[in-house]
């Protein structure tokens, strides 16, 4: 199998013939609290999940200056929003602690950065890659930064156009990427979801290797996502759907996560190399069901009677 379409990502492989790398997306789902993170973490641990996945935003960067003052009401109290955005965000003692508790659980982490402050942050961790967020797939000079480290880079395509892909692909560098298909909208609507589109990028780009973001509720669609060949799936995790957030509507709970691994794992077993075979264990049903052997079966058996025996 050509190794173009491979690329790592820690200790995995990611790409055609091998597992379905799967991250769970902490996002700012834990509120800007570590006992939230530390059992975001465990739960993906715990239902067999590769890695988690934060965001990392520099507030002073990331958030429009006419909204700084803006006040809204938050489980906090009310804040301004410059405010609230420092609130959900961890410092370097954050992480620290993040990192430390997925290397006792056994789980890679990493983030998705929106400001070129965020990379340098985040490369005091050694993370095994970066995300692009579908918001950041046209900020160049956030690419650059990101594809500088010499990491492998995961791209979301959300809200994008073909040729604003194609731009971020060629900023990029094709050669340590992996590229997801997703839609936008949370919660996304089945209809918008336009899983052919793995099929499109598959066809497009075809050495690299093309993954599925979802943003949608339940677990079929995602499913559908690796039976079209997606090799790396992220869904948004959370403790509760109903905690305070964004995002958390369009999550998946700790159960939820349990199920949407364990049958990945298992579309992945029965989607088997494409080649027709006649399984042993079809020979005993054969025997008792097949009434007329057929004539191309006997001459099958004679053919295999007069080939050679090895010694």
């Amino acid at each position: 199998m050509s190794t173009d379409r491979l690329r790592t990502l820690g200790t995995k492989t990611v790409g055609p013939g091998n597992p379905v790398y799967v991250t769970g997306e902490i996002g700012i789902n834990h509120n800007g609290e570590l006992e939230n993170a530390f059992a975001l973490i465990d739960a993906a641990a715990e239902a067999g999940c590769d890695a988690v996945k934060f965001q990392k935003r520099t507030p002073e960067v990331c958030t429009p200056r006419d909204q700084w003052d803006v006040e809204r009401d938050t489980p906090w109290g009310r804040m301004t929003y410059i405010d609230y955005r420092h609130r959900v965000e961890f410092d370097e003692d954050g992480y620290r602690a993040i990192d430390e508790h997925c290397r006792k659980r056994g789980i890679d982490w990493f983030a998705s950065p929106w400001d070129v402050e965020s990379v340098a942050f985040l490369e005091k961790f050694g993370v095994p890659c970066y995300k692009v967020a579908s918001a950041s797939l046209t900020d160049d000079e956030l690419l650059r930064a990101m594809r500088a480290t010499g990491r492998a880079v995961i791209l979301s395509t959300g809200m994008s156009t073909p040729k604003q892909i194609r731009h971020a692909v060629e900023v990029l560098g094709s050669e340590n990427i992996v590229l997801c298909h997703a839609t936008s909208t949370y919660p996304a609507k089945a209809a918008e979801l336009n899983l052919r589109m793995i099929h499109t990028l598959q066809n497009e780009f075809p050495n690299v290797p093309i993954g599925y973001s979802g943003h949608e509720t339940g677990l079929q669609t995602s499913l559908a996502a690796v039976a079209l060949g997606a090799c790396f799936v992220e869904r948004h995790i959370t403790l509760d759907r109903a905690m305070w957030g964004s995002d958390q509507a369009a999550s998946v709970e700790p159960g939820g996560l349990q199920r949407l691994v364990r049958d990945i794992r298992t579309i992945e077993e029965s989607l088997g190399d494409g080649v027709k075979k006649v399984y042993e264990s079809e020979l005993k049903p054969m025997q008792k069901l097949r009434r007329v052997k057929g004539v191309v079966a006997e001459a099958e058996d004679r053919a295999a009677d007069r080939e050679p025996v090895s010694v």
